[in-house]
């Protein structure tokens, strides 16, 4: 029992009950079944750019993708100019997309492995080399269209009113449970994030097992963006920006290790709705801006100083 009560995707859940019955009683409608399924529309968004995030925080080495924020917005920006709002060209649209990230994902792996590039400072200056491409490609006005049918995947109910990227999400759910827990490649990625001088003597190519992590993270994010455009129908050129640090955060709250090593997508999951009903709380109270942005980050840093830098809350 003790263990189940420290554990922080336990903490996470029980958190985001307490954020949804506080929201019921301040703000009317706010525990509405209609506002709960925009909530976890709003927290799936985030949860799909968090997996790969989570996948390169429990890789270890002070590892954290600052670029998915750009890539996000590249990967709208594709399938919004590719597919041009035509369901038939939708899927050429999405894999073009999700190629482009995987790419810049394994540019990222390859500049951390093989130059020795720190994992910062190289996904920073890809999200530079990323917004440059940006600009290049849409010269600064986006020309083109969301497909009828990705933002009836995002935005139309599907059963029992859940729309259908929830559903979306919670298979991206099994299928992060089954690669972390159930292949080859998560059990090395533990190792690797856990010691990764012990992984390499014990015969893992701990170089291929990053670059591969990475090139899910930028994969994952472009994927964000796809389901992010289905929501927003429109592109806009700092479309991902808000998604970058809130995708780390989201992660740790979820009880994943920042030294690497430990850690789950379920956590992330629930970190994600955490994060999303915070800022929804914050939104329905009226605040102003300034005010929401001080609460937001105290907040944060609180959950962070509680669980997510204790190795007592993994034992």
């Amino acid at each position: 029992m003790k263990r189940i009560g420290l554990n922080p995707i336990v903490i996470a859940l029980i958190l985001a009950v307490i954020l949804f019955a506080v929201g019921g009683i301040v703000q009317p409608g706010f525990a509405s079944y209609g506002q709960a399924m925009n909530i976890l529309r709003l927290a799936a968004f985030l949860g799909i750019v968090a997996a790969g995030q989570t996948l390169v925080i429990i890789s270890g080495g002070e590892g954290i993708d600052l670029s998915v924020g750009a890539v996000i917005t590249l990967g709208a920006i594709l399938v919004f100019r590719i597919g041009d709002g035509q369901n038939d060209q939708a899927l050429l649209a999405l894999a073009i997309a999700l190629g482009v990230g995987l790419l810049i994902g394994a540019t990222n792996g390859l500049g951390i492995t093989l130059l020795g590039i720190p994992p910062l400072v190289m996904t920073l200056g890809m999200t530079g080399v990323v917004q440059g491409l940006i600009l290049v490609i849409t010269g600064g006005r986006v020309e083109g269209g969301a497909a009828p049918a990705l933002t009836g995947l995002v935005t139309n109910p599907l059963i029992l009113g859940i729309p259908g990227v929830i559903f979306l999400w919670l298979l991206l759910g099994a299928l992060m449970w089954a690669l972390l827990r159930r292949t080859a490649y998560g059990r090395r990625l533990f190792a690797i994030g856990t010691n990764r001088v012990t992984a390499k003597l014990s015969g893992v190519r701990v170089p291929s097992v990053l670059v591969l992590t990475y090139a899910l993270s930028g994969m994952l994010a472009a994927l964000g963006g796809v389901v992010l455009l289905g929501y927003t129908e429109q592109v806009f050129l700092n479309l991902g920006d808000p998604y970058t640090l809130p995708s780390v955060a989201a992660v740790v709250v979820g009880g994943t290790l920042l030294a690497g090593g430990v850690g789950s997508y379920f956590g992330t999951m629930a970190g994600a709705l955490v994060l999303t009903l915070l800022t929804s709380l914050l939104t329905a109270l009226d605040l102003p801006e300034s005010m929401r942005l001080i609460v937001y980050g105290a907040t944060l840093l609180l959950l962070l100083s509680l669980y997510g830098r204790q190795k007592a809350l993994r034992q």
